[in-house]
């Protein structure tokens, strides 16, 4: 009779919690608003992510595609319940690239400038691109062939924006980049041009229910 008693005490408040959470929720309507609700509730128990149409094509993500911004999806697992809210919807400009970095991090700028030169000089005569990245990139290109993925602007650094976006490059054209400031160095060749592919923002948080 005591346990039922807690129970039916406890049980208002709970559902309670429950109500007033998803008030909170339906009141975000940014970014930066769902950053704020992060730093007041448990940050372990909630973060901001990026789903992307080409990426990301689970259950999941394609459930979460077809909500408008504002909408929301709650997915119970156990005694978790776990809120998504989209907060941002829009189609994003993606090239692909074939990349080969070298790093001089791991042994100096100009040891990595030869080496970087050296392959290039491979390149020119004949050898695959995809096989020299392989051998000699020092970034995770080296196990997909030099193949970067699908890559927007901000996603690498500055001095790769500059070279690669902010200039006119033609498909399968080939230059290079030096990125002093991180100390890392590039064989690029442009495969894919400008490829909007859509993008939302989204709140996960999870709860005890």
């Amino acid at each position: 009779m005591k346990y039922i008693f807690l129970l039916l005490v406890f049980f208002p408040i709970i559902s309670f919690s429950q109500h007033s959470l998803e008030k909170q929720l339906d009141s975000i309507t940014s970014s930066k608003a769902a950053s704020d609700f992060l730093k007041t509730n448990n940050p372990e128990d909630g973060k901001i992510i990026t789903f992307n149409k080409e990426k990301h094509q689970t259950k999941l993500a394609n459930s979460l595609f077809s909500l408008s911004v504002g909408g929301k999806k709650v997915v119970k697992t156990g005694l978790k319940k776990t809120f998504y809210k989209v907060l941002d919807k829009a189609e994003i400009d993606f090239y692909k690239f074939n990349i080969i970095m070298l790093d001089g991090n791991k042994t100096s700028s100009l040891s990595a400038k030869t080496i970087r030169d050296k392959v290039l000089v491979l390149y020119q005569e004949g050898f695959k691109f995809k096989d020299l990245a392989k051998l000699h990139s020092d970034g995770p290109t080296a196990k997909t062939g030099g193949d970067a993925g699908w890559i927007k602007q901000g996603e690498i650094s500055e001095a790769f924006d500059a070279a690669a976006f902010n200039q006119k490059r033609a498909i399968n054209e080939v230059f290079t980049i030096d990125d002093v400031e991180q100390n890392k160095y590039y064989i690029a060749i442009k495969t894919t041009d400008r490829t909007p592919i859509l993008e939302i923002t989204v709140l996960k948080f999870t709860e005890d229910h």
